[in-house]
């Protein structure tokens, strides 16, 4: 099946050229579908739905991220987003003086950042880049929070190397995969880290509501959360005034889940199993790279590695007033956005063509050349 045969199964394709994947992808119709059988079950299942599917969800749902990140069954939870699964990580430790160093890069993703600056007894240590990681990593280092593909760039960063590194100095790291997970192939078995998080907002296809927890096996029962709720008992039902934690990673649970969203998931996961992240890589690589091509044929600088291997599935050009040349894009129906001190970032997934990308490098030529975007000048972003 030709990738392009799926562009079906996306509406806002109809109507536009839909480039913004890395921030949310375009929504399935299924997912449509899933949220009227949870209204179904709501409306005629009642309370009985809990029984039936509901209170398991965050379990089942979490198995099929877990397919997807290279997970074993029962390693991965669904939560309400990332801030959430990295506080839950971060409850499992007690920081010592000689324990307490969190080492990330200074391009991490802000909210990441801000979880471990708000503790004040942590020794946070922010570095320039991914060797810089590895070089700062020693015996007081704690957790080491990194992202697996940088959000402003789109680089791509060794994290098999600072997971290594880590394990060698007793540390931990928490992958955020947010930027690769549905891109990328990614394999945290393989990578060997401890933690994994991200969400389905992004090349996911599975929308808001849903990020994500990966526990390494061996790590699982010695560890206990204190950002805990119900779900997290041993028996839950029981209602007992003590805590007692669940075996399993149902122990990193918190309280009743966001159902919903579970099933709107489900639509975005399952098309992602079937096309496969094997092959939406080798399809993104080859589009980015023509995307690269036709931005710098066309004189912009373009701001994402070169080299494929380091390339994530987001190009980002740099053009004069980005925001206001946003505006404009976001006039003639191409939906990317832009972020400070960067440019516009542009994002083809599995099911965008090739001639979408080079109608965006024309358009994007025409903006600049005809300064039409002048009109905007002063705008900001609404998303």
């Amino acid at each position: 099946m030709e990738l392009t045969a799926y562009r079906d199964r996306f509406p806002i394709l109809r109507d536009t050229i839909y480039l913004i994947n890395h921030s949310l992808a375009a929504m399935p119709a299924a997912a449509e579908e899933r949220l009227l059988e949870y209204t179904r079950m709501w409306k005629t299942r009642g309370i009985r739905a809990w029984g039936e599917g509901w209170w398991e969800m965050p379990l089942t749902v979490g198995d099929q991220v877990g397919r997807i990140i290279g997970a074993p069954p029962g390693s991965v939870v669904m939560h309400q987003n990332v801030t959430v699964a990295e506080a839950i990580v971060l409850s499992c430790f007690r920081p010592t003086p000689e324990r307490n160093r969190i080492v990330y890069e200074e391009a991490n993703f802000p909210s990441v950042r801000y979880l471990y600056q708000a503790r004040p007894d942590l020794d946070v240590v922010a570095v320039a880049d991914e060797r810089a990681i590895v070089d700062a990593i020693d015996e007081r280092t704690l957790l080491v929070p990194i992202s697996h593909v940088l959000f402003k760039t789109a680089e791509i960063q060794d994290a098999a190397a600072i997971a290594a590194r880590a394990h060698d100095a007793g540390a931990h790291v928490v992958l955020d995969a947010y930027q690769s997970a549905g891109i990328v192939p990614v394999d945290v078995t393989a990578l060997g880290v401890s933690f994994a998080v991200g969400g389905s907002v992004k090349w996911l296809c599975g929308g808001p509501g849903n990020g994500w927890l990966y526990v390494r096996p061996d790590l699982v029962d010695d560890l206990e959360p204190t950002l805990v709720g119900w779900q997290a008992h041993a028996r839950p039902f029981g209602f007992e005034p003590e805590l007692e934690y669940a075996e399993g990673v149902q122990r990193f649970l918190t309280g009743t889940p966001n159902v919903p969203a579970l099933y709107a998931a489900t639509a975005g996961y399952d098309v992602i199993e079937e096309v496969g992240v094997d092959r939406i890589r080798e399809n993104s690589i080859r589009q980015t790279r023509l995307l690269i091509d036709l931005l710098e044929e066309a004189g912009f600088e373009v701001g994402s590695p070169r080299d494929p291997a380091r390339r994530g599935g987001t190009v980002l050009v740099k053009t004069p007033e980005f925001e206001a040349v946003h505006r404009e894009l976001a006039e003639r129906q191409i939906i990317c956005d832009f972020r400070p001190d960067a440019g516009i970032r542009l994002g083809p997934h599995f099911y965008n063509t090739d001639e979408e990308l080079r109608s965006v490098a024309r358009q994007l030529a025409e903006i600049v050349d005809t300064g039409a975007y002048e009109r905007h000048l002063g705008a900001v972003a609404r998303f």
